[in-house]
């Protein structure tokens, strides 16, 4: 059986969220580090079967100033409104810039991009890992609101694995794929070539 922390997570905070696509319920989770995470959710106490959920890593740059680097902002979008369509699920927004990075390291990274590496070698000349994150305290987030089985809107196999391996039932995986475009083409590639996320070739 996996080892995992039980009951560490606690909602230090829990209030309705209208948004532009539709009503939301946000509970703010604090981690042991002191990083402030956020679980917007919508009809899962009424929830009979696996809800719909996606784990966002915060991304400042894409998700609040749009930058076309990325697909963040636009995957945080399609998110809410698939959540709200689905009428069940949830969204886990995550204190995790960079791919756990941080955003000074983050802006170092970018600064190398433009010099030519992409986002894997990037990390790795600032002597970081490729993908810091980890999925233990999403698991616990889960727990505490009663979820134990999900439907993963992911294109990383490793939110997969984090969340099955700290006993999160993962039924199925759906593809989340938003905001592809020509600035952020080889980002894309870079993580399906060579980070192993499961993105389709653009048509």
């Amino acid at each position: 059986m996996p080892q995992y922390p039980i009951h560490a997570a606690h909602i230090k905070a829990d209030a309705n969220l209208p948004t532009e696509y539709g009503n939301f319920r946000m509970r703010v989770f604090v981690d042991d580090a002191g990083a402030e995470h956020s679980l917007l959710s919508v009809g899962l106490d009424e929830s009979t079967s696996a809800p719909l959920v996606r784990i966002h890593s915060e991304c400042l740059t894409g998700d609040a100033f749009g930058s076309l680097k990325c697909d963040c902002g636009p995957q945080l979008k399609a998110s809410m409104a698939r959540v709200q369509e689905e009428g069940c699920g949830a969204i886990l927004y995550m204190r995790q810039e960079g791919r756990g990075i941080g955003l000074e390291a983050k802006i170092q990274a970018y600064a190398l991009q433009d010099l030519g590496l992409d986002t894997l070698d990037a990390n790795l000349a600032l002597n970081l890992p490729a993908d810091a994150r980890e999925y233990s305290f999403c698991a616990e987030m889960l727990t505490k609101v009663g979820v134990d089985e999900v439907r993963l809107m992911t294109n990383n196999p490793l939110k997969v694995h984090g969340l099955r391996s700290n006993g999160i039932a993962v039924h199925e995986r759906l593809p989340h794929i938003a905001g592809r475009c020509e600035l952020n083409d080889h980002y894309l590639s870079t993580k399906k070539k060579r980070m192993g996320h499961l993105i389709p070739e653009q048509a």
